[in-house]
């Protein structure tokens, strides 16, 4: 008689794994494999590459890469730590920031939020080379396209690159929404367009754009997208304008219309509407074999002191160190906001590459530009008299954090 098969308990036995242990290991996986998206959001709210383009055609370089990161190294992840050699440029130095970025102009005593470097766990950054930039850059444009914080980081970039271009040839130029840097020797432009919702919206105007009730149309990139075609290095952003509460307002129509179709719908399903048209328009106009594609992840406020154990109505005034909580993550840093950014990107063909700064700036509280900036119309009495309420803690100081930025730009551009 033919002895009936080994039971899996007994096989698990013969590799000395008990069953219990087995049954462990397969929830575990399973778990992991289902709700994997989740853990990444809690444990330090980290993002990863979307190249899903890049994986499917092996052993392609991505444009403008000069070499590889190291193996397993997240540039994401890490710690600051201070470094004497910084800041890489001097305030004064740069005719470029705008006054509302100028702390030190503007009566900031403290330097020390100048002098952090950005250090990752397991690697070290690339030290940024504004000659191999503007040589990559020679007759190409890059450009940055979003709202206040992404211009931020434009004028960072050129602070960055134009200190090494003589006097004479280079030049900054404003028409509307499109402000064009242009390195006259090398042909080359760096450049920031105002569109916060990147959609057409009732806040395109880059001068006077705040209204109380904002309105997004809904397919409608192209009125902003037709003014960026033909850039070969492009960074976007969109967060901060989307975040007035629960619902957002999206316009049907047009603009034009007497009486206007507007429905009101759930934030992050607005959110994903311009996320999807994002993509669609870079389907269409970029080539992924000469061009580059970023997108600069939400960038933190720190509003509520008492989140980081501080004062209960206090906020970034008057603050001169980090939080030193790995684990810190703001309220206003929404991470269901978070995962529509994760899932439309997933599907992209196109290689997107997320830079992910949110965490990091989260433990700058340090960094912003509170009350030492040009203000936008005299203050009352009331308001000198109280500094905290208004203290800007959603810009950054120039030079400052924003450069850290751009290192990990120049980092996942030549180094991907």
């Amino acid at each position: 008689m033919k002895a009936p098969p080994p039971s899996s308990a007994a096989l698990l036995r013969r590799g000395r794994l008990s069953p219990y242990l087995f049954t462990l290991l397969a929830f575990i996986l399973f778990v992991t494999i289902l709700y994997g998206e989740d853990f990444s959001c809690f444990f330090g709210g980290q993002f990863e590459d979307y190249r899903p383009y890049r994986s499917e055609q092996k052993g392609e370089k991505l444009a403008f890469a000069v070499g590889e990161a190291d193996g397993g190294c997240d540039v994401f992840s890490g710690r600051w730590v201070w470094d004497e050699h910084r800041p890489l440029y001097e305030e004064a130095e740069c005719p470029y920031i705008q006054p509302q970025l100028t702390c030190r102009e503007h009566g900031r005593p403290d330097t020390d939020y100048q002098h952090w470097r950005w250090q990752p766990h397991a690697c070290s950054l690339p030290s940024f080379n504004a000659t191999l930039m503007l040589e990559t850059l020679r007759d190409k444009r890059m450009m940055f396209v979003g709202d206040s914080l992404n211009r931020g980081q434009f004028v960072s970039m050129v602070c960055l690159v134009h200190k090494i271009i003589p006097d004479g040839q280079k030049s900054m130029i404003t028409n509307g929404s499109l402000t064009v840097f242009t390195a006259k020797d090398y042909n080359a432009t760096i450049e920031f367009y105002w569109a916060p919702f990147l959609l057409e919206s009732n806040s395109d105007n880059a001068i006077v754009h705040r209204v109380s009730d904002r309105l997004v149309r809904k397919g409608s990139i192209n009125k902003h997208g037709n003014h960026w075609k033909g850039v070969d290095i492009m960074v976007f952003n969109t967060y901060l304008w989307w975040m007035t509460g629960l619902r957002f307002n999206i316009l049907q129509g047009t603009f034009a219309d007497k009486d206007k179709d507007v429905v009101v719908v759930r934030t992050e399903d607005a959110y994903r509407m311009a996320m999807k048209s994002m993509l669609r328009w870079i389907k269409k106009n970029m080539d992924p074999k000469k061009t580059r594609v970023f997108f600069t992840s939400m960038s933190p406020t720190h509003e509520k002191a008492v989140e980081w154990g501080g004062d209960e109505k206090g906020n970034c005034y008057n603050q001169t160190d980090m939080i030193d909580d790995a684990n810190y993550w703001g309220s206003d840093c929404r991470k269901n906001v978070m995962d529509v950014i994760g899932e439309v990107f997933r599907k992209s063909r196109y290689p997107i590459t997320l830079l992910n700064i949110t965490q990091m700036s989260s433990y700058r509280k340090d960094a912003h530009t509170s009350v030492y900036k040009k203000q936008w119309s005299p203050l009352t009495a009331e308001q000198l008299a109280d500094p905290v309420s208004y203290a800007d803690c959603t810009h950054w100081c120039l030079p400052g954090l924003q450069d850290t930025w751009n290192e990990l730009l120049f980092a996942k551009l030549f180094y991907p």
